[in-house]
């Protein structure tokens, strides 16, 4: 869909879309490997799908610099396009390895039995280890993370998510919040482990994981993926890595402007995956809009109308730091994208200002030459993330995005 009036405004050009209702292949957002590990704030697919479908074409390369769970070059892979994706999080490249599993050519249920005798042990070089996990489940952590450390990659791949998921389950954390948080729930949780056949449990729960994880792959070999070229690069910092190659399309989602702390979030699993404590921290430090970053000129007038409306100097700091970074990045990688950028990102608040984030990009990108299509108002049907009737951060009630915005940029000359 084009729209080609060139003096029409930016508020003209803005169409709402259900685009789960617009890719009758993907029949749902939790499709094949689409939804084998929740991770913060993702994308759809059928997001990706519509804009491949729509803007790609034949041998274009695809690029996301916030890759996120990796969603972008799973469905690239359905459609045939080659793909590279950079994420701070190392994670992605776990989670990516996984969604691509194309044949299972192993006999998992006997390497699970394989497991159980194993005297190989691998525990997390991480100083707060036992406020995690109980000292009565570390023999059983360590055996079973040993094993599979030994395995060949083909069939490493199909064991680190269920033992991950599994891993979180049997930890002193929440699994059923986003962030390392050690509730009164999950205390009690590991209360009633402790009084049952724990062991057994864990083994049948990574089972049911793994069974879990089985169907998900064969559902999605359903879609058909393509052998493409692709580049996974994690742990990348996208505020000093330049793109030193052309790309023809980008899309990507950047962190939400109060909601970024993927690293922390993730942890866990990290430490589990062999990375050690001085590189999390880090790579946290890395985080958008946490760290100190150079002050950049933002070519924006709602940028400075909003900031105005901001009183408290931290949220002011916090307000700067997210778009210097976020436009900083945009400004630097939009020199190598040939055709077109996909910017999909949510409305926000800062205490009680509404922050047009669509806006401030899209004004900030027309003056680097980036002609404004569309954007596109995506109804929000479902979040994983908990919800609460008052923030606790601000104290204010609390206000969840209804929307998110596809802004779609297109090179001009």
């Amino acid at each position: 869909m084009n729209i080609t009036n060139e003096t029409a405004t930016n508020s003209d050009k803005k169409i709402s879309i259900l685009f789960r209702n617009t890719i009758p292949e993907i029949p749902s957002t939790t499709f094949g490997a689409f939804a084998i590990y929740k991770y913060p704030a993702k994308f759809i697919p059928q997001v990706i799908a519509y804009v491949l479908r729509e803007y790609a074409q034949p041998g274009m390369t695809i690029f996301d610099p916030f890759g996120g769970y990796g969603t972008v070059g799973i469905v690239s892979r359905v459609y045939g396009y080659d793909y590279e994706l950079w994420d701070l999080n190392p994670l992605i490249k776990t989670i990516h390895d996984t969604a691509i599993i194309s044949k299972i050519e192993m006999n998992a249920w006997q390497l699970l039995e394989d497991m159980k005798k194993s005297q190989l042990e691998f525990l997390p070089t991480w100083s707060n280890l036992a406020y995690w996990f109980p000292a009565e489940f570390m023999p059983v952590l360590a055996k079973t993370w040993g094993f599979v450390n030994s395995l060949p990659q083909e069939s490493k791949a199909m064991f680190l998510i269920p033992l991950i998921k599994t891993t979180r389950y049997f930890s002193c954390s929440d699994e059923k919040i986003h962030k390392l948080y050690k509730s009164k729930q999950s205390k009690k949780k590991i209360e009633q482990l402790l009084q049952t056949d724990w062991q057994a449990k864990f083994y049948t729960m990574l089972k049911k994981q793994m069974e879990t994880l089985m169907k998900k792959i064969g559902e999605h070999n359903q879609l058909n993926p393509k052998s493409v070229r692709c580049s996974i690069k994690p742990g990348v910092d996208v505020l000093e890595t330049n793109l030193d190659h052309e790309v023809n399309i980008m899309i990507t989602s950047p962190p939400y402007l109060q909601a970024q702390e993927y690293i922390r979030s993730t942890k866990l699993e990290l430490f589990w995956l062999g990375y050690d404590e001085d590189y999390i921290r880090e790579l946290s430090k890395k985080e958008i809009p946490y760290r100190k970053v150079k002050e950049f000129e933002i070519h924006s007038e709602k940028y400075h109308q909003c900031r105005a409306g901001i009183i408290e100097e931290h949220l002011k700091e916090l307000y700067d730091r997210y778009f210097y970074s976020i436009l900083t990045v945009f400004s630097n990688l939009s020199q190598n994208v040939k055709d077109y950028m996909f910017i999909f990102v949510g409305p926000a608040q800062i205490r009680t200002t509404p922050i047009p984030i669509d806006d401030i990009i899209v004004e900030h990108l027309q003056t680097l030459g980036w002609y404004h299509e569309v954007t596109f108002i995506d109804t929000i049907v479902g979040r994983s993330m908990f919800q609460s009737k008052i923030n606790p951060a601000s104290g204010f009630a609390d206000s969840r995005m209804k929307t998110e915005h596809l802004i779609v940029m297109k090179r001009q000359g």
